[in-house]
Parts: C-alpha cells; structure tokens; sequence
C-alpha cells in the first residue's frame, strides 16, 4: 500500500497492538459483536480481521476482552506486539488512525447541523415550547457530548476536526440554553 502524505509529524509510538482474529463464517452475528467492540476501542483495520492499536495499557485490556469473545464465540486469535514497525508502515498506521477520528469528528459536526439545529428549528416552529420537549433535547445534547468524549479519547494522533467538532457542540449547548429560556418564559414565567 502507497504510503499517505502526512500534514503534521507523527506522534513517536514506541510499540503497536496487532490482533489478527477468525471467527466462524456462519454468523455474522460474531463478526459483527467483534467488529464493534474493535471499533469501540479505536482500532485501526490494516485488512479484513487484522487491527492495530498503539500500545497502552488499557488497550491491552480491552484487547484481551475481544479475545475473550473471539474465543466465545468459537474463534482464534493471535495477539502480538511490534516494537520493529517500519516507517511506512507507521505512517499507515498513524494516517489510519487520524482518518479514522477526523471522519468521527465530521459525523459529530454533521449531526450537530443536521439533526440537533433542525430539532429545535421544528420545536420553535411548532410553538412546543415544553419542559418535556426541552428535555428530550438536553439528552441529544448529553449524546453528543458523550460521543465526542469517545472520539477524542480515541484520537491519539491530533486528527483534524476535533476543534471544530467541540466548536459545534458548544453552539449546540448556546442554541438549547436559548430553547430552554424560552420554554420557561412561555410556561413558568406566566405564573
């Protein structure tokens, strides 16, 4: 594979996590559970079954749980760690790795322009101005704050985005803080 022409320098890792899974063909039931909780963790997939992390002590853990489940579910693992990675095959892991949150970010954004500003554009619309509807919105914002968390904790090698990622869900908060205003004012505020 084509080494990626890299914008900022990559972070030194000394090590890397590689697990190269099977699980049994006939369900994608299994491939599915493992594929997600890979991806929970934040790993990279150089090929079909085949995943890389960088080297952390949590990881590790995690990782060892994935092979637990792997063995559940009637697969096999090996588990190995690479002291001796090349820098080519640094540099695809490090751009894989920065892809790979910089499309997370853009998701969190995309989902703050979209679904969350078109919400309570509707609500303000359709004049429900509730407590429950105001509620109901704190918990989408409560999600989306969550997720970023999520993302950032994966992002250990300073994808684009995560500035303007925060950026949107902070204007996210601004816009239900201003909902919620106005909620109060048309409810509470006429008593």
């Amino acid at each position: 594979m084509a080494t990626t022409r890299r914008t900022k320098a990559a972070p030194a890792t000394e090590a890397w996590l590689l697990l190269i899974y099977k699980v049994p063909s006939d369900s994608s039931r299994a491939r599915v559970a493992v594929w997600r909780e890979l991806k929970r963790l934040g790993g990279f997939y150089v090929q079909q079954a085949v995943c890389v992390l960088p080297d952390r002590e949590n990881l590790r853990a995690g990782l060892q749980k994935v092979r637990d489940r792997v063995a559940e579910l009637g697969g096999s693992s090996v588990f190995l760690t690479l002291t001796d990675v090349d820098d080519d095959a640094r540099a695809q892991f490090v751009e894989g790795f920065r892809s790979q949150s910089a499309k997370e970010y853009a998701e969190i954004v995309e989902e703050c322009d979209t679904k969350f500003v078109k919400e309570i554009e509707f609500e303000r619309f359709r004049e429900n101005y509730t407590f429950e509807e105001a509620e109901e919105i704190r918990q989408d914002l409560e999600k989306l704050r969550r997720w970023l968390a999520k993302v950032e904790g994966r992002d250990w090698m300073g994808a684009e985005g995560k500035e303007l990622a925060r950026s949107k869900v902070a204007d996210c908060e601004r816009l239900l803080e201003e909902f919620e205003a106005d909620v109060y004012e048309r409810t509470e505020g006429k008593v």
